[in-house]
């Protein structure tokens, strides 16, 4: 079966993993067609696991046994992601800006109606809605000065997310 993982919090200042170790630490498990993409902490791979749970705590552990390094795991299959891009509710930013329209990962469904209560009375530019496991943010003046990150994630209440920006969303989409 294939899977894609995506590391939260890849080489973000200390937390440095060149992709030929993350590789390795793939490949050591026993997974095959292993492929990562960009220096984010993203690989695509084989793995006869079918259960995404057991198959991110493998990948954890292995992790941190082989590099020392602790990094939330967040998993999906083909199916999954080709289904995060159809859902896309920003498809016009997508396509104008794809590095300003980020998703974001979650374990557990995110809270729609939290994050619509949020966004009604919210008056920046941005946008964001959930849908299932994953958070739509489009961000038409950037990430860097934007006020909605804090509010989202009281609203989410889910500390665990790692993002991808469109751009990386479709690359792994398309590894898969």
């Amino acid at each position: 079966m294939r899977w894609a993982a995506l590391l939260r919090g890849i080489n973000l200042g200390k937390r440095q993993l060149k992709s030929a170790e993350l590789k390795a630490v793939i490949e050591g498990l026993g997974f095959t067609e292993v492929r990562t993409l960009l220096a984010s902490g993203n690989v695509v791979f084989t793995a006869s696991d079918t259960k995404a749970d057991a198959l991110e705590a493998r990948i954890h552990d292995a992790l941190a046994e082989a590099t020392g390094l602790k990094s939330e795991i967040f998993v999906r299959t083909p199916e999954e992601m080709a289904a995060v891009v159809a859902a896309n509710p920003f498809p016009d930013a997508a396509r104008d800006r794809p590095s300003f329209v980020v998703v974001t990962f979650h374990r557990k469904p995110v809270d729609a109606a939290a994050v619509d209560t949020l966004m009604a009375g919210y008056d920046g530019p941005e946008r964001a809605q959930a849908i299932g496991r994953e958070l739509y943010i489009d961000f038409p003046e950037g990430q860097g000065r934007s006020m909605l990150h804090a509010p989202l994630g009281k609203a989410t209440r889910d500390p665990i997310t790692t993002a991808r920006n469109w751009n990386t969303v479709l690359k792994i989409r398309d590894a898969l």
